[in-house]
């Protein structure tokens, strides 16, 4: 499949790239996609709930009623579940949520990712640019001149480059990353993955080994 790259001003350089095959054009693998999202979502959990349990709430253990012949439910003390006010049965409690997956799985799972952008035309190859200060200004009407104000953007960098990060830091449907950071749940929930030419090297080298 190929692309026309662009530069910054929405013209096109005259360029083409070829999507790599074996990322762009494999068929997606709904389950593997599955697992990736649940896990990435997993770890964005801070597992911090907590709730007393009766042997941790505050209140006096005498035992209320008598056990029998009352004609009610059997309880003790004023902690009891039962009774209003009371503890907590089963509450949740500190945890940690994240789980493993295998390499294999959440390389399938960017692959699977990627391919579903490609089959939906949602791809923009752009060519490397850089930015001589912070400007929101400035990055906004890149996003113009690509067509893409408005969507919902994922914006791929190779490396790190502080300039496009702050100018695209306030903008709430936009998030810019590294190429070696990309997962699934990031792509599936972009509308429109923008990505530089020296990104599509760096994801070949991670995705096809």
């Amino acid at each position: 499949m190929e692309v026309s790259v662009l530069n910054i001003k929405g013209q096109e350089t005259g360029r083409k790239v070829t999507l790599n095959e074996d990322i762009f054009a494999i068929e997606p693998n709904d389950h593997v996609l599955y697992l990736d999202v649940k896990q990435y979502l997993a770890n964005q959990r801070q597992g911090t709930a907590k709730a007393k349990e009766r042997s941790e709430h505050a209140g006096s253990t005498r035992k209320l009623i008598r056990q029998k012949g009352s004609g009610g439910a059997r309880r003790g003390d004023i902690n009891s579940p039962v009774l209003v006010g009371g503890a907590r049965v089963f509450g949740p409690k500190p945890r940690d949520y994240r789980f493993k997956l295998n390499k294999k799985v959440k390389v399938l799972a960017r692959k699977s990712a990627l391919s579903y952008k490609a089959q939906e035309n949602a791809i923009i190859v752009l060519e490397d640019f850089e930015m001589e200060a912070p400007k929101t200004k400035d990055f906004v009407n890149i996003t113009k001149n690509l067509k893409v104000d408005g969507k919902k953007l994922l914006l791929v960098l190779p490396g790190v480059n502080k300039n496009v990060y702050l100018s695209a830091r306030n903008l709430q449907r936009t998030e810019v990353m590294q190429a070696s950071a990309l997962n699934a749940y990031k792509v599936l929930n972009a509308d429109v993955l923008v990505v530089t030419e020296n990104s599509l090297k760096t994801i070949d080298e991670i995705l096809v080994k």
